[in-house]
């Protein structure tokens, strides 16, 4: 299953340690030890077919890292990448925390991992087995197993009829949406901390959004709220509302929508 540790060296924890807030006690990063699949399935609009858009790629997700002393050096450009090989699936354990770019993992999503594509990337996945084929997008560092290629989402692997064996072999191609000349680049959030009172999170974010002039927003996932200032037009006015930030909340970063 997916290992998350590269997760921490990318963008650090997303519970702080942090004085000014009530934030939840030591434990692991996730609710449960054993990955295993939700109580319910996806619906059709969960898994409704992805369509393939330009997006800019991750400025703290497309390091070169290693796990567990192997180096995995990102691909720059995955232009034409085919690959096959057995794909695996992650689900209920990952749900609701932090992918490598930032985003939340939404296991119902379409949504995957991969050891060096960049993020986000666009693929098309075809279970060779049934030849059921769907898009999803990479969002996410894995599997770090030595004889599997892709990690899928939960919805994903449903869609694609993965989750009777667990595994299945596939093949993947990336599709890669040619750069619109007009193109924007999205909005940006920057995440301050997580914590398990909304009330003192409200509190907080109304403060350093007054001082910094920015709106700002509170994501909710079970007991834990994130501290999201944002959305925010400008990557520049991100990064420079970022470096202010930081001095009373050091582990603060950058979240792509």
């Amino acid at each position: 299953m997916l290992v998350h540790s590269i997760k921490r060296l990318i963008i650090g924890a997303t519970i702080l340690s942090l004085g000014a807030c009530t934030l939840m006690p030591s434990q692991s990063r996730y609710d449960i030890e054993q990955d295993h699949a939700p109580s319910r399935l996806p619906t059709a609009e969960e898994i409704a077919d992805i369509e393939p858009q330009y997006l800019p790629p991750s400025r703290w997700a497309n390091n070169d890292y290693q796990v567990r002393g192997k180096h995995y050096q990102v691909l720059k450009d995955a232009t034409g990448y085919k690959a096959q090989g057995i794909a695996s699936w992650y689900g209920q354990k990952f749900h609701g925390h932090d992918t490598s770019n930032g985003e939340v993992f939404n296991m119902y999503g379409l949504s995957a991992a991969h050891k060096t594509l960049p993020i986000p990337s666009f693929v098309k996945v075809t279970n060779l087995e049934n030849n059921l084929s769907t898009i999803v997008r990479v969002n996410d560092r894995g599997p770090f197993h030595p004889d599997r290629i892709i990690d899928l989402s939960y919805g994903a692997a449903y869609k694609l009829g993965v989750l009777k064996h667990g595994t299945a072999r596939v093949a993947i191609e990336v599709v890669s949406p040619k750069k619109p000349q007009q193109f924007q680049y999205p909005e940006c959030f920057i995440q301050l901390a997580a914590n398990s009172d909304k009330q003192r999170a409200t509190e907080i974010l109304t403060a350093e959004s007054q001082t910094h002039q920015v709106p700002y927003t509170i994501e909710s996932v079970g007991k834990i709220n994130r501290l999201l200032l944002g959305p925010i037009v400008s990557l520049t006015h991100c990064e420079s509302v970022l470096k202010k930030v930081q001095i009373n909340f050091p582990k603060a970063f950058i979240k792509m929508p």
